[in-house]
């Protein structure tokens, strides 16, 4: 079942979101070579509560941390833990609050200390396919148009697009109808109209596509360990053009 969103509760949506955004953006602060994955958990945890919200992540399914952090090979749901982040890593940060009964879910893909001009590379343009993904997110496309839009850029530059996981609506409950694969044909899947909120999150390999499960059972990693990058943004359809909720502001402010 497919929401559609009034202006009241697209206001509230951005709260949340925008919360994420700040939750990224001061943990972005403690990125650096010898923090551990668990430290920048707790950053996230303390700095969602002392904002009056839930991380939305935390026993989700029984997923232990507030944060995914997902680091080199590793797209998504990586758990925090003792790792410390080393020179040249990339770390993927998810986050999801709960506000006033609305969820807000954005990502960034950060660079620890210094990191080849070919992942530099790798991440602005896996950066650039979410906004052209965004730019297809409009009242009377269709979920095909995202899905295409981010293969066909990422794809010209010998990237892969991870399959099995997908974007998704966003409302009260984290993860709502429609999935929005990252991959697609144009004119087809669901149409997009006024109101429907969803999670646009591209996953992108820097190999092939391929990715296999952890013991963990929730990390979710590249089969030929190659890096992996993962950004997201809340997107509310409109008509004419689509309107970012989340933002990478304070992120981006801080680097």
């Amino acid at each position: 079942m497919i929401h559609y969103r009034t202006d009241s509760e697209i206001e509230l949506l951005r709260k949340a979101a925008l919360l994420v955004g700040k939750t990224l953006g001061e943990v972005g602060k403690h990125i650096r070579p010898g923090i551990r994955t668990i430290e920048l958990d707790k950053i996230a945890e303390e700095f969602i509560r002392d904002h009056g919200a839930i991380p939305a992540f935390k026993g989700y399914e029984g997923f232990p941390g507030s944060l995914c952090i997902s680091v080199n090979d590793a797209v998504v749901h990586g758990i925090p833990g003792n790792y410390e982040l080393r020179d040249g890593d990339i770390v993927s940060v998810d986050c999801g609050t709960i506000l006033d009964g609305y969820v807000g879910d954005s990502a960034y893909t950060f660079t620890v200390g210094e990191v080849s001009e070919e992942i530099k590379l790798f991440l602005q343009r896996s950066k650039e396919s979410l906004y052209k993904g965004i730019e297809q997110a409009v009242s009377g496309n269709r979920i095909g148009d995202i899905g295409y839009a981010i293969q066909s850029y990422v794809e010209q530059f010998g990237y892969g697009v991870v399959r099995e996981l997908v974007g998704h609506g966003v409302g009260r409950k984290m993860h709502e109808d429609p999935q929005v694969p990252n991959y697609g044909k144009r004119g087809t899947g669901t149409k997009l109209s006024e109101g429907i909120v969803i999670a646009i999150e591209p996953m992108i390999t820097f190999g092939k596509n391929d990715i296999i499960q952890e013991r963990d059972g929730w990390t979710i990693k590249t089969k030929d360990r190659k890096p992996a990058a993962h950004f997201e943004h809340d997107v509310a359809v409109r008509n004419g053009k689509a309107e970012i909720l989340s933002s990478f502001e304070w992120i981006e402010g801080n680097q």
